[in-house]
């Protein structure tokens, strides 16, 4: 039998460009410097790029469109358009198909919010990240409290779907302070907020300054709070906490394309570093492009595709089904990992269960609260 998660496809594309460099960001990204022309080659590497992985997949149903980065609201509209139009000629569009991109709020971009809308864009994806001065400029944005302001109202009138990103367990934050901020951020009206615990990403500029002692993080205690301290003031707002640092209005609020990485659907990576996963004849394929943009649209010119792949064991596959699918409130099916030698009554299952760390559940692993603070180690308890 099919696999269903293999018969719809999601597509994320990189857009590797940068006004500035966060301190903390370990992505692919490099400076935008008036690179047009290398910018319409990789515009017109990631429109071949697609054409080719369509030979690979074959007829899909088309989930989901996610412009990532970089921060792809640099991008040319029209050049969002064009990739968006590809991907939809390529593979059957749903019903319900969604297409995102990622913003950072200065006015500069806040002024292209609606030829991106034109362009096709239904979900903007916002990185306020902080709502006071001094923490933006901590965090090295390019962006002051009073432009993320204006860029949700501008975002809220642009497109259908909002969803904004916020950093806590920053350097001095209380929890005061972040019930106070997140209070603001929820009263702006956004109907998806992505909270994420600042982590301090090898080889960043945050990681030379915790070395140094110039940064200090919040203990292991008060990040604990702040995470309780998210889930309680977003819970009581009317938000589900679908993801660890995902919560949604409702179930239609729910970021569908990362809900294509979550449940383990297929999903085709354009751009340098981009990854994918494609189910093909011979395995369950993870697809990594070229990192360096050079490089990235030679490739496409030489081979057709711009990346290089690994056939997952099904054990490795497995794994990452795992860990991706205990992320989501509804966690992952036993059947989906059997071969990890997971099920209801082994013992390690059981000990997590009765610890608090897990839902007692005979159908699917599921995380408790508890458990999704210590997620890390409740996969790593899992798989090993």
């Amino acid at each position: 039998m099919t696999d269903p998660r293999a018969e719809a496809v999601g597509i994320y594309v990189h857009w590797p460009y940068c006004a500035r460099i966060c301190p903390y960001c370990d992505f692919n990204v490099v400076r935008d410097r008036g690179r047009t022309d290398e910018q319409r080659a990789l515009a017109d590497a990631i429109v071949a790029d697609l054409e080719a992985q369509r030979a690979l997949t074959g007829e899909r149903r088309l989930l989901s469109i996610f412009f990532g980065g970089g921060t792809p609201s640099l991008m040319d509209p029209a050049q969002v358009a064009r990739v968006i139009e590809t991907a939809k000629r390529l593979w059957s569009p749903a019903d319900d198909l969604e297409i995102s991109l990622e913003a950072n709020p200065t006015d500069a971009e806040t002024d292209r919010f609606a030829a991106l809308a034109a362009a096709g864009v239904q979900r903007l994806s916002l990185g306020v990240q902080a709502l006071d001065d001094a923490s933006l400029k901590a965090l090295g944005r390019n962006h002051d409290a009073g432009a993320a302001r204006r860029a949700i109202a501008a975002a809220a009138r642009a497109f259908p779907r909002l969803s904004i990103d916020l950093i806590y367990a920053r350097p001095g934050q209380t929890d005061a302070a972040w019930r106070a901020e997140l209070s603001e951020a929820i009263a702006l009206g956004p109907e998806h907020v992505s909270p994420y615990q600042l982590t301090i990403e090898p080889g960043t500029a945050f990681d030379r300054a915790v070395g140094r002692g110039t940064l200090v993080t919040p203990d292991e205690d008060l990040a604990a709070t702040l995470f309780e301290t998210t889930q309680e003031i977003l819970e009581a707002a009317g938000f589900d906490a679908y993801e660890v640092s995902n919560h949604a209005r409702g179930e239609a609020a729910r970021a569908r394309h990362n809900l294509v990485y979550w449940r383990g659907v297929d999903y085709v990576g354009v751009g340098p570093g981009a990854h994918g996963r494609l189910a093909l004849p011979e395995g369950r394929a993870a697809t990594t492009a070229h990192r360096a943009i050079k490089d990235y649209i030679a490739a496409v010119g030489d081979h057709g595709v711009g990346f290089q792949s690994e056939i997952l064991t099904p054990e490795d596959a497995a794994l990452e089904r795992l860990v991706l699918g205990m992320r989501i409130d509804a966690g992952v099916g036993f059947d989906e990992v059997a071969i990890l030698g997971l099920d209801p009554d082994v013992a390690k299952v059981r000990d997590l269960v009765e610890t608090g760390l897990l839902v007692e559940d005979r159908a699917r692993l599921r995380a408790t609260r508890a458990g999704r603070l210590v997620l890390d180690r409740l996969t790593g308890a899992l798989a090993t």
